[in-house]
Order: structure tokens, then C-alpha cells, then sequence
């Protein structure tokens, strides 16, 4: 057997073991993170006992608290993008019905599930989760110019950019005072507001 390889136990091989070790771990990492009364910041015996699994399983994973916060964090943030392309995809080829598709989507994400929407939206954010929130929102912004490239056929423009940071700046600061409970609206009111104001912005460049 290679050094590298590792035992088979009751017909799960040793990579399989330690993916799903990590899966637990990153669960166990989003209770604690988008916990009503979180702080931000994980300890590794907290998330351990969490997971309920010993702490030399947690480093063959990650190398420190930080590592694990910034993986909850990412996967949240994958899982969102790729749900709302895929909806926006799927739509029919009618700019309201695509916007509406992708907002839903996102509203829908954080609405049904409190720890992603604290997560990522929560005004406590330790150093990891605020240079996250950084680059997701460049992210977000890169994929709204994006897909209003293809959609209407632009280029390059300083108007797009605007409107692009506007957009993502404007709904994260909307769906955190929805989340807090500052903006009383049900969630398909939520999604049909958001959805006319995305197109009121309307396209750049475009009369």
C-alpha cells in the first residue's frame, strides 16, 4: 500500500471518510457562525463538539479556526452564485423574468435558511468574514455586469459599473434590513419590489 493510501472501513474508503469529516465540520462551522447570538468568530473545540468530532480530524482539513470560517464562508457564497446563474439560465429569455428568477433565488437562499442570511449579512464581521464580504460583493458585482452584457449586448462601460455596484450595494443593504427584521415585507413582495428597481436601473446605454 502507497504511504499516501488510506483504509477501507466498512466499505468507505479513507478519502470519502475524511470529505464527509469535512462536510460536518463546515456544517458545524454555519450553526455556530449564523447562530442568532454569534460573535463571528469560531473556537476549535466549539466547532468539535459541534460536528462531534475529535480536533486531530478538524487539522486534517484546516489549518486553524480562520481557514474553516473562510470555507463556510466561500461555500455559502458558491452555493449562491451557482443556484442564481442557474436560474437566471433557465428563465425565459425576457429581462423581468430573469432578474426575477435570480433574485428570487437569492432572496429565497437566505430567507429559508437564518444562518446563511446572518452569515453573510450580519453587522458582526470579524476580519475573515469582512475581507470575504469584500470579495463577494466584487464577485456579485462582476456577474450583474455580466449577465447584462449578454442580455442586452453591452461593452465595457463606466455606466454599467455604477449601476452594477449600485445594484449589489443596494440589495445587500435591502436584505440585511429585511433579515433584521427593519424591513417588514413578506418574501414574493420582497422579490417583485427588488425586481422593479433592477429594471427601472435599466440597461446602460440603452434608450
Amino acid at each position: 500500500m502507497e504511504p499516501s493510501s488510506l483504509r477501507v472501513y466498512g466499505g468507505v474508503d479513507g478519502d470519502h471518510r475524511k470529505a464527509e469529516r469535512r462536510v460536518r465540520f463546515l456544517e458545524a462551522g454555519l450553526d455556530l457562525i449564523g447562530a442568532p447570538d454569534a460573535d463571528a468568530t469560531l473556537s476549535v473545540r466549539g466547532v468539535c463538539k459541534r460536528a462531534g468530532l475529535a480536533a486531530r480530524y478538524f487539522y486534517e482539513s484546516f489549518a486553524d479556526r480562520e481557514e474553516l470560517t473562510a470555507a463556510v464562508y466561500d461555500q455559502v457564497i458558491d452555493d449562491l452564485a451557482t443556484g442564481a446563474l442557474a436560474a437566471v439560465a433557465a428563465a425565459p429569455h425576457d429581462a423581468a423574468a430573469k432578474v426575477r428568477a435570480g433574485l428570487g433565488t437569492v432572496i429565497g437562499v437566505v430567507g429559508d435558511d437564518p444562518r446563511r442570511g446572518r452569515l453573510l449579512f450580519s453587522t458582526r464581521a470579524g476580519a475573515v468574514l469582512a475581507e470575504r464580504r469584500q470579495r463577494s460583493t466584487l464577485l456579485f458585482v462582476g456577474l450583474l455586469g455580466g449577465q447584462a452584457k449578454d442580455f442586452y449586448g453591452l461593452g465595457d462601460s463606466a455606466d454599467l459599473d455604477v449601476l452594477s455596484q449600485f445594484a449589489v450595494g443596494g440589495l445587500a443593504q435591502t436584505l440585511t434590513a429585511w433579515l433584521d427584521g427593519a424591513l417588514r415585507i413578506d418574501r414574493d413582495d420582497l422579490v417583485e419590489h427588488c425586481t422593479r428597481i433592477f429594471l427601472a436601473i435599466g440597461a446602460p446605454g440603452r434608450d
